[in-house]
């Protein structure tokens, strides 16, 4: 991306004391948010949000020291956004896992002031790139709303002549002290199928505590989850809306020494909840059809 582009757009989008765009990691165009109740960075690279830090309190997000920042390479951290696809594409191994849209350079749209808070729209849809892996026509809409809590909106749009069915997910990686040291409440007696285990389906028994390397994808639950962490804490509590499965994934050891991009000892450092709409949750829209899924991210102090 050439500076006089980035240029244009903070021309077009930026506003003073506020929002800012500029050339971040790679060259790549980064929208830089600062609000009196928070600062964020997006990259419009994936519209994925790198960073959101509340006034007053510490980075919610992890981001990867070793992540690459190039055309055609996913960004490791933050919030990227998975389309049509969660994983592998089944029936398409050499396909990019999670789908086409997270190395895909979005359109800025609008920046608007709320308040206190501030709105991003970000835009993309089919195109060569995405017909080579799925052959249908799309529209995506991000809308992130940077504020004291963190509100994200995906909106597709069917834009083609023919049916389809796509899986989504927010793939939230959220900075902890220690993964060893979190828990996450709001799932018990939920079932899940566990990716690391054929997805086999289980039933979840109390609070959810990493002990290894885990991918699960708890099914049939709308309500929020909490991931508290006692060493800083706090919790961050994620409530959805149209999101039918919660994902929670983190690769333990053995699966980071496979992940190029994340050293040796960063998945200590994250763990993954996830709204999301995947595997028999899968979405189907007809010509014309929409489709919303949010999530709402807070921060909530722990005593300790």
């Amino acid at each position: 991306m050439n500076q006089s582009h980035i240029d244009a757009l903070n021309g077009e989008f930026g506003i003073p004391n506020r929002v800012q765009v500029l050339s971040g990691n790679g060259g790549l165009p980064k929208i830089r948010v600062t609000a009196p109740s928070a600062a964020a960075e997006i990259y419009l690279h994936g519209a994925q949000l790198t960073s959101w830090q509340p006034a007053n309190a510490a980075e919610v997000l992890f981001l990867s020291e070793h992540s690459h920042w190039q055309d055609g390479r996913a960004i490791r951290g933050g919030i990227p956004v998975c389309f049509p696809w969660f994983r592998s594409k089944i029936d398409e191994p050499a396909a990019p896992a999670h789908g086409v849209v997270r190395t895909k350079e979005w359109q800025l749209d609008s920046v608007q002031i709320d308040g206190e808070s501030v709105a991003v729209i970000c835009s993309t849809e089919n195109d060569e790139s995405t017909h080579r892996w799925w052959p249908h026509a799309f529209r995506l809409t991000h809308k992130l709303s940077i504020g004291k809590s963190l509100r994200l909106e995906l909106h597709v749009t069917n834009t083609g002549q023919s049916s389809f069915r796509f899986e989504e997910a927010l793939h939230t990686y959220f900075r902890v002290s220690q993964a060893e040291s979190v828990s996450i409440r709001g799932l018990d007696q939920v079932a899940f199928l566990d990716n690391f285990d054929g997805n086999r389906r289980k039933i979840q028994s109390g609070d959810l505590i990493l002990t290894g390397k885990t991918d699960n994808a708890y099914i049939d639950v709308a309500g929020p989850a909490e991931l508290s962490d006692p060493t800083w804490h706090r919790s961050i509590r994620t409530e959805k809306v149209n999101s039918a499965t919660t994902v929670v994934w983190n690769p333990w050891q053995e699966g980071a020494n496979s992940l190029g991009d994340l050293g040796n000892d960063e998945w200590r450092q994250f763990a993954c909840v996830e709204a999301s709409n995947i595997l028999d949750s899968a979405i189907t829209l007809a010509p014309g059809q929409e489709h919303r899924m949010q999530a709402l991210i807070s921060i909530v102090a722990e005593n300790g």
